[in-house]
C-alpha cells in the first residue's frame, strides 16, 4: 500500500468510526426520550377512561408543574356541582342548545393540572325524564362535555339526588359520564362492578363513594336492586368496602355524603363515622352535602397522618347570599392533596385549599320574566391583592371574594405542617 493510499484508508476509517459514533448517540436519544413519555403512559389510568394525561399534557398556565416525580400524585377535588334550574336556563343558546363551558372557565388551569381531579356532581341525566332543578335534578347531557373539558377524571354520584329521576336515570348518569372517559363511584351498573382504582404515577388510589341518603326515593327500588347498584353510608358496609379497597391499592380515597346541610360545623356522628373509616383504611376523606365548608383536621393512624375535610361545599349553583339568605352557599373550596409513594408506603405530602366563589351577573337574557346569568366559579387567590386577574372586580363583588377567600382558609384551619409553602 502507497503512503498516499494509507493515508487515505486511514481518513476514512475516521469518517467511519465517527459516523458510528453519531449513529449510537442518537440510538440513545430515541431511547431515553422513549422512556421518559412512556413514564407517563395511559397505563396511568385503569383501562376503563380514555388515558390519564400526564401532568405535562394535563397542566396548562400558572398551575403547571414541569418538575412532577412519577412517584408523586397532585389530586384535586371539589364539592357540589349543583345545577339548579335557572342556572342550566341560562347555559340554554339561541339554537336550543346547552354551553356550560363557562362554569369552569375560570378553574380549568387549576383543575388540568392535577394528576387527578375528581368532581362531585349532584344530580342525574336523563332523557327519559323533563328537565329539572330543586327537588328532582335532571340536568341537559351537555353538561358532561364542559365538565371533561375543564380537566376531571373521576365524578362522584354517591348523593341523595342520584335517583332523582329513577333507577334508569341514576344509572344513564354513570353511563354518559363514562361514554365521555370520565370515570365514576357511588353507584353501581351491576353488583360485580369492581373498586375504582387508579393507577397514576406509578401509584394505586381507589376512591370510594356513599351517600347517607336518597331523599325517599330509594322507595322505588327492590331491595335486590337496592342491594345492587346503591352505595349508601351503612358503617359496616363502608367498612367492609374500605377494608377491600386497602388490599388492593396503595392509598385509598373516600367521598361520603353526609352532615346536616348549611351546617359550618360537622355533627358528632359525622366526625364519628369518618374517624372510624379512617381506623378501617382510608387516607383521605374528601366530604360533602352540607352545601356550606366545614372544616379539616389531620387523624394520626398506625403511626401516619390523615387527613379529613367534611365538608367542600358547592363548587358552583344558584345557592348565594341573595337565594339563601346565606353567604356561605356561594363559598366552597377545591381541595389539593399531594401524596408520595416512598418505600415505607404512600404518604400525604402536602396540602393546600383552593377556596372558591360564585360569580353571578346578568348576561342579558331572560327566561320570560326570569333574569338570566353568567355563572363562573372563581379561583378567589386569583382576584385578591398580588391575585394574577387582582382589580378586575371592585365593590360588592370584590368585597365577597375577598371574604370568601379569608373567611374559607380561617374556617378550614389546614395543619400548617402540611400548607404549600
Amino acid at each position: 500500500m502507497s503512503e498516499k493510499t494509507g493515508k487515505k484508508y486511514k481518513l476514512n476509517t475516521k469518517r467511519f468510526l465517527r459516523f458510528i459514533i453519531a449513529i449510537i448517540l442518537v440510538l440513545v436519544v430515541v431511547i431515553f426520550a422513549y422512556n421518559e413519555i412512556n413514564k407517563y403512559s395511559s397505563d396511568d389510568k385503569s383501562a376503563g377512561n380514555k388515558g390519564q394525561h400526564s401532568v405535562e399534557n394535563k397542566a396548562n398556565g400558572e398551575y403547571n408543574s414541569t418538575t412532577k416525580k412519577s412517584n408523586e400524585v397532585k389530586i384535586l377535588a371539589n364539592g357540589d356541582m349543583l345545577y339548579h334550574d335557572i342556572v342550566y336556563w341560562s347555559a340554554k343558546q339561541s339554537d336550543g342548545s346547552y354551553d356550560f363551558t363557562n362554569n369552569y372557565s375560570e378553574i380549568k388551569d387549576l383543575i388540568s393540572s392535577a394528576d387527578l381531579a375528581i368532581g362531585d356532581f349532584e344530580g342525574t341525566i336523563s332523557d327519559e325524564m323533563p328537565l329539572s332543578g330543586y327537588p328532582l335534578f335532571n340536568i341537559p347531557k351537555e353538561v358532561v362535555s364542559a365538565i371533561k373539558d375543564a380537566g376531571y377524571d373521576v365524578i362522584d354520584l354517591a348523593h341523595n339526588h342520584i335517583l332523582d329521576s329513577y333507577l334508569s336515570g341514576a344509572l344513564n348518569t354513570k353511563k354518559v359520564f363514562n361514554q365521555a372517559g370520565l370515570d365514576t363511584i357511588g353507584i353501581k351498573e351491576k353488583e360485580a362492578d369492581p373498586i375504582l382504582v387508579k393507577k397514576v404515577n406509578g401509584i394505586k388510589i381507589a376512591i370510594l363513594g356513599f351517600s347517607y341518603g336518597y331523599n325517599g326515593m330509594e322507595n322505588t327500588l327492590s331491595k335486590e336492586e337496592y342491594r345492587v347498584h346503591m352505595q349508601d353510608l351503612n358503617p359496616e358496609y363502608v367498612k367492609k368496602m374500605i377494608k377491600k379497597a386497602e388490599k388492593i391499592a396503595d392509598i385509598t380515597i373516600v367521598m361520603p355524603h353526609g352532615g346536616i346541610e348549611y351546617m359550618l360545623e360537622p355533627t358528632e356522628e359525622q366526625k364519628t363515622l369518618y374517624r372510624n373509616m379512617v381506623k378501617w383504611g382510608a387516607d383521605i376523606i374528601f366530604g360533602g352535602h352540607p352545601h356550606v365548608c366545614e372544616p379539616t383536621e389531620i387523624i394520626k393512624h398506625d403511626g401516619e397522618d390523615k387527613f379529613i375535610i367534611y365538608s367542600m361545599g358547592n363548587l358552583i349553583s344558584n345557592q348565594r347570599l341573595e337565594t339563601m339568605n346565606d353567604i356561605w352557599t356561594e363559598r366552597g373550596v377545591i381541595m389539593e392533596v399531594n401524596i408520595k409513594k416512598t418505600k415505607n408506603g404512600t404518604v400525604i405530602k402536602s396540602i393546600q385549599p383552593h377556596p372558591t366563589w360564585v360569580l353571578r351577573e346578568p348576561n342579558g337574557r331572560s327566561n320570560g320574566a326570569t333574569t338570566l346569568y353568567n355563572y363562573q366559579t372563581l379561583l378567589c387567590k386569583d382576584y385578591i391583592e398580588g391575585g394574577s386577574k387582582a382589580g378586575t372586580y371592585s365593590g360588592d363583588t370584590q368585597s365577597r371574594i375577598e371574604s370568601a377567600y379569608n373567611e374559607v382558609m380561617e374556617l378550614l384551619n389546614v395543619d400548617k405542617k402540611y400548607l404549600k409553602k
